[in-house]
């Protein structure tokens, strides 16, 4: 059986749940910084995206080394390349950019893939331990896309790029870890093999991958004087996440909250506030 029939499901999960993440990440780089983001075009929010998706082709192959063969790691991997620019010739280009074509999408992730390997692969460390060296690859990574945004040393970008890095990993460890339980599965004994055929069919559809996942989401909504922040978890990441990373997470995300919620009731009540709501960036 050839990788892209051993892995069919796994990849498409996968193509989506990348996409989705790098759409997502592209929409909290602009909120961290509202008055950056009215500077940004349409080639500059491009870039960016495609350099969330060089670190997820970078973090898919660490952890594909765990649950791929190895002689089979290399075509995953092509597959995974494959998957991701049809996924996005289908479905995200449109919303990116009139002027990207089909051809350009695939030179494109063609190239995002190349130079993931020649940016980050000389980060050595276990992707699901923390390390000093995980550390700096994803301080790196934060540099980067606040780089690619026009905003060198901005902290607010490089911090929520990072943090959008690393929110990916439990998402893509439980889409493997889900393709390797199947595979253990496909083992046993027939008879239990054959309980619940008819069930898995129907279920497989609903998986919340793709355009439904949300990682983090922060809102700020305004009523009369009273101004409210708050902050989410998307379900299937709050469960794949350990006590010890959820209480940082959530540590994090509280003052992330409480920056933006000062940044929005500051928007609020400026004389620019109007255009603002109009535009949706606050």
């Amino acid at each position: 059986m050839s990788v892209q029939e051993t892995y069919k499901q796994t990849l498409k999960d996968l193509a989506s749940t990348m996409l989705a993440v790098a759409r997502e990440s592209v929409t909290l780089i602009k909120r961290s910084d509202p008055d950056h983001a009215l500077k940004l075009t349409q080639r500059r929010e491009w870039e960016i995206y495609l350099e969330f998706l060089k670190v997820m082709f970078n973090l898919a192959d660490r952890i594909s080394a765990y649950h791929v063969p190895l002689p089979m790691q290399p075509e995953f991997m092509d597959s995974l390349e494959d998957a991701v620019s049809e996924e996005l010739k289908t479905v995200l280009a449109p919303t990116l950019s009139s002027s990207i074509d089909d051809q350009e999408i695939i030179m494109s992730v063609g190239s995002a893939v190349a130079e993931s390997r020649r940016l980050y692969e000389r980060y050595k460390f276990v992707v699901t331990e923390e390390s000093k060296e995980k550390d700096g690859y994803f301080q790196f990574v934060g540099e980067r896309i606040a780089a690619q945004a026009g905003a060198i040393n901005n902290q607010a970008i490089a911090s929520s790029a990072a943090l959008c890095a690393r929110a990916v990993i439990p998402a893509m460890v439980a889409l493997f870890e889900g393709k390797t339980q199947e595979a253990s599965a496909s083992e046993s004994p027939a008879p239990q093999q054959k309980e619940q055929p008819a069930t898995a069919s129907v279920s497989e559809p609903q998986r919340p991958t793709g355009q439904a996942i949300k990682l983090v989401s922060v809102v700020s909504r305004i009523a009369g004087e009273e101004i409210e922040t708050r902050w989410g978890i998307f379900p299937q990441f709050r469960r794949d996440l350990r006590p010890d990373e959820l209480k940082a997470l959530t540590t994090h995300m509280n003052r992330v909250t409480r920056i933006l919620g000062e940044r929005f009731a500051a928007l609020s009540a400026s004389k620019e506030w109007e255009n603002w709501r109009q535009t949706g960036h606050a």
